[in-house]
């Protein structure tokens, strides 16, 4: 018997596979964040983006909207990609977002283990998908998941790292940042990497 989280199929357009992991998905009913949720917020963005943003999980206005970084973290976010990796060149419109948890943790509680363990297949199917040059993970969560890592973000951020043909980078969650404006500096310096990055894969 197929797994949940197996593709029906395999059409070539990135749309169409996006459209089918996200019918996958369905009405999930995979953990405990069901009942409570609004909305699952999917992902969204350019589907031939080089570089994927992956945060933790929806919050309140994700999980009114549907969409992902619609609040004030998302606010910073938008600033921070059209101002910091490639000023000019590359906009919100330009990438992709989603995040490690297609619902919202009761209270934007931290993300529960069996919570990612079962949304897990589907980011891995976007990431598939979508094929980023790079991935940048947003925050402890985003980070130790799509890296496997226990390590602290402080510890894992300013560098990249090789996961399934991407290059893959973490630095703070935009979140933090409303709590922390001091550490906006080291986000800059990594978006800095995250756009010399992309002009050295492209070359």
């Amino acid at each position: 018997m197929a797994s949940p989280a197996a593709p029906t199929q395999r059409p070539a357009n990135p749309a169409d596979s996006l459209a089918i992991i996200r019918e996958d998905i369905g009405d999930c009913q995979r953990c405990k964040l069901a009942p409570s949720r609004t909305n699952i917020v999917f992902g969204s963005g350019n589907i031939n983006a080089e570089l994927v943003f992956v945060g933790e999980a929806p919050g309140s206005d994700e999980d009114e909207q549907g969409l992902p970084f619609v609040g004030r973290a998302g606010q910073l976010l938008t600033k921070i990609i059209e101002t910091s990796v490639d000023p000019g060149r590359i906009t919100r419109d330009d990438v992709y977002i989603c995040n490690i948890l297609k619902c919202r943790p009761p209270n934007n509680r931290n993300p529960e283990s069996d919570e990612v363990l079962a949304c897990n297949p589907f980011l891995k199917r976007q990431l598939a998908v979508i094929r980023p040059k790079v991935v940048c993970c947003l925050g402890t969560f985003a980070a130790q998941n799509v890296l496997q890592s226990d390590v602290t973000i402080s510890k894992l951020r300013g560098r990249f790292f090789d996961v399934d043909g991407m290059r893959v980078i973490a630095t703070f969650h935009p979140a933090y940042l409303l709590r922390s404006p001091e550490k906006k500096r080291e986000v800059w310096e990594d978006m800095k990497m995250i756009g010399a990055e992309l002009q050295r894969l492209r070359s």
